[in-house]
């Protein structure tokens, strides 16, 4: 039997894309810790030859306590933060179950932000 194994960037990836599409989601924008996490893996990349997926905003945790996915995003002003949390949760575990077969065990949004901007 053959076993494949989706590294963390890639759900990170797929995670980004469903919480972008989600209405009253301005952007992704990482914290202090996804800035850090995003300058190394652009350094590593760049070191190697690669241009990585956009996972700004985005981290991926596996493990025991199995897959958790930790999403900050700016909203809209002219949307409820709190709906638009909960439809980025559905949306992240939803997406990263389809393109990657995975079952998020955890989606915590973080709303750092709302702006005056219509989506």
């Amino acid at each position: 039997m053959t076993e494949y194994v989706i590294a963390d960037p890639v759900v990170a990836s797929v995670a980004a894309r469903a919480a972008l599409d989600t209405p009253g989601v301005v952007r992704l924008e990482p914290g202090l810790r996804g800035l850090v996490t995003t300058w190394t893996r652009a350094a590593r990349g760049r070191w190697q030859g690669l241009d990585p997926a956009p996972i700004e905003g985005v981290r991926v945790r596996s493990g025991e306590g199995g897959l958790a996915v930790e999403v900050d995003v700016v909203t809209s002003a002219f949307d409820q933060a709190a709906a638009v949390g909960r439809a980025v949760q559905r949306a992240v575990a939803r997406g990263v179950a389809e393109q990657t077969g995975l079952t998020v065990d955890a989606v915590r949004v973080s709303i750092v932000d709302i702006e005056l901007e219509r989506r």
